[in-house]
């Protein structure tokens, strides 16, 4: 039995070009070796990342408690990992939610690196003019690096993204059937 997600389920469409998306490159359209490499290498440089950060969130939100004393301290930690919690699940619904409507109508190679395009414009935007709001946030960042966390694994653990489903759809209509010769 294929699944959905084998391209063994389009081998009708092996002389279109396969297209190469923001990530995967071509790796997507067999999902071998190289794919699961990427998608694993991914996987580890986000826990990475989110591990220094949350060193360093640490760090600064030790700093802004030390006044506190040891039963106040204990209530809001408490209290911030209980929201660190419903961070961590509302970011993983949300970015499934989201998963889910964007395979309703995913996009085109071209689309997805035009978002992603757009995207990397954004963020750096994002990234330096924000800075005096984290100062501001501190109280609250744990809980905000929970709902991160939750968004990326989210987009991680999906076993097929919207720009796959987009890019086998688009193999489907810009491929032309080979013929077999039977």
């Amino acid at each position: 039995m294929v699944s959905r997600a084998s391209s063994e389920a389009h081998r009708a469409y092996a002389d279109a070009e396969i297209p190469a998306l923001p990530g995967l490159g071509t790796s997507w359209y067999r999902r071998g070796f190289g794919y699961w490499l990427r998608r694993t290498a991914t996987g580890l440089l986000w826990l990475v990342l989110f591990a220094a950060l949350y060193a360093a969130t640490l760090a600064m939100f030790t700093g802004f408690f030390d006044g506190l004393s040891g039963t106040g301290r204990t209530l809001v930690n408490a209290a911030l990992g209980v929201a660190s919690c419903a961070g961590l699940v509302w970011g993983w619904v949300t970015q499934r939610r989201r998963h889910r409507e964007a395979l309703l109508d995913p996009p085109t190679p071209d689309q997805a690196w035009t978002a992603k395009r757009r995207r990397a414009r954004r963020n750096v935007g994002v990234a330096f003019g924000r800075r005096g709001a984290v100062i501001l946030a501190v109280p609250v960042l744990p809980a905000l690096m929970a709902y991160a966390a939750g968004q990326v694994l989210g987009v991680l653990t999906v076993r097929e993204s919207a720009a796959e489903v987009g890019a086998r759809q688009w193999l489907e209509t810009a491929g032309t059937p080979r013929t077999t010769g039977r």
